[in-house]
């Protein structure tokens, strides 16, 4: 990019929460100069305070940045994208390219065509991951809806200095993909931490949730619920895609515990083989594996019990559910790892690391069969995912940040030690896939 460009293009974004504020850090620290950011007019004071010692220039509203900028991403919360871009998106500069990041790309892109005029391009973006992670790497989807060759190539350039991996889709395939990984890997989650606040429990205090892998579900989970809930309510609601998967995902919660509560050990393990085998058959032997040792997964641990506490079997319900859940659909969730965020990768990772260990898979069978002293938390946890299920059914934005902030409450106290913990956990999984990207 000429320093020409750096100097006389104009940048603007609307919406300065967590995503918004980070795009708007990453461009100016990568020398353009012309960087401008507004929130709700009512936030205008405050956000000027807090970006008085910056060299970006905070705008009153989407008004003065859609009237003066080249270049506009609308980064606000994906249930809002249609009234905000209907209120500032007729203003929009003559010849101007502008784009999204929200989770949900159809909606977006239908407001966008809506609501702007016919000589504005559209180009749209998602960096698939949060604001608290090295984008380095990482997955940015772009999404070409119109554009000429010259406003699209200055889209990648101006996008380029986050120096992340380009992944060029359409809406559609975009919401599918996500769908199959963020959705249900979300809910998952989601519906640990829900069964852990119903029992009344911290997981790193009870031995059958500490150690190896236990450790990325727990940090996970905490991650999850220190973030804020409209990123997930969003994904899940908005996307159609996603309501279907999710609701899987809790049938086959449900149906495993019913042959677990039965100790129907036949159909149970024929079950888990003929998921296993559709999803993992196919790998080859020399596939390097998303995870490290077990051991290497005791460092992240928020756990002080003596390791000869830890280690007790689990069940892994939450873990045969998802694989069981890809067979039903007929999903192959190796086909979206271009598209893979850092929360899916670690639970893509504990799955394989599961299902490709014959002995931990066993183990983790005959526990779910017969250690009646864990049923309880499996019978909490089918009945989380069947919650956070029929809430997404519904459609309720209230509902769902209901739940979400009820848990999260719970687990508060113990958010910055599993922040910690859990980017640590993704720059390790992130050096590893590197290595085996090069080799």
């Amino acid at each position: 990019m000429s320093l020409e460009e750096k100097e006389t293009i104009e940048l603007g974004i609307i919406g300065a929460g967590g995503m918004g504020r980070f795009y708007a850090q990453r461009l100016s620290k990568a020398g353009w100069k012309r960087v401008h950011v507004c929130d709700l007019p009512d936030k205008y004071e405050k956000l000027k305070e807090d970006f008085q010692d910056s060299a970006i220039n905070v705008l009153p509203d989407g008004f003065h940045v859609s009237r003066r900028c080249d270049w506009i991403m609308y980064a606000v919360e994906a249930e809002h994208i249609a009234s905000v871009v209907a209120k500032y998106g007729p203003a929009t500069k003559m010849g101007a390219i502008v784009g999204g990041q929200t989770s949900v790309k159809q909606p977006e892109i239908d407001a966008l065509t809506k609501y702007l005029p016919p000589d504005v391009h559209i180009v749209s973006c998602h960096s698939m991951h949060g604001p608290g992670v090295d984008p380095r790497g990482q997955p940015l989807v772009v999404i070409r809806q119109r554009a000429t060759d010259e406003k699209y190539d200055l889209v990648l350039k101006i996008l380029s200095c986050f120096e992340s991996n380009f992944v060029h889709l359409s809406a559609e395939e975009h919401d599918r993909i996500t769908a199959d990984t963020q959705a249900v890997t979300h809910a998952a989650f989601l519906s640990m931490g829900s069964a852990w606040k119903a029992n009344f429990q911290f997981p790193w205090l009870i031995p059958h949730f500490v150690g190896g892998i236990e450790n990325v579900k727990v940090n996970v989970a905490m991650r999850i619920y220190s973030n804020k809930w409209h990123v997930y309510a969003g994904l899940a609601i908005m996307n159609p895609i996603a309501k279907v998967q999710i609701a899987q995902y809790a049938r086959s919660v449900a149906d495993l515990f019913k042959l677990m509560i039965q100790e129907k050990e036949q159909e149970f393990k024929a079950r888990i083989k003929a998921a296993g085998e559709y999803v993992f058959g196919g790998l080859q032997k020399d596939h390097v594996p998303i995870l490290l040792s077990d051991d290497i997964l005791d460092e992240f641990s928020l756990s002080k019990m003596p390791k000869e506490q830890q280690r007790q079997p689990n069940s892994h319900l939450s873990l045969l559910a998802m694989v069981d859940c890809w067979y039903t659909l007929r999903l192959s969730p190796y086909e979206h790892m271009v598209c893979q965020t850092p929360l899916f990768r670690l639970w893509m990772g504990i799955t394989e690391y599961l299902f490709r260990n014959p002995t931990m898979l066993e183990d983790s069978i005959q526990a779910a069969l017969y250690r009646k002293e864990i049923r309880p938390d499996d019978m909490e946890f089918v009945t989380c995912a069947r919650g956070w299920a029929e809430s997404v059914s519904l459609g309720s934005m209230e509902g769902y940040q209901k739940r979400f902030t009820e848990t999260a409450e719970y687990f508060e106290d113990r958010y910055s030690e599993s922040t910690i913990l859990g980017n640590n956990m993704i720059a390790m999984i992130s050096k590893n896939m590197g290595k085996a990207t090069n080799e």
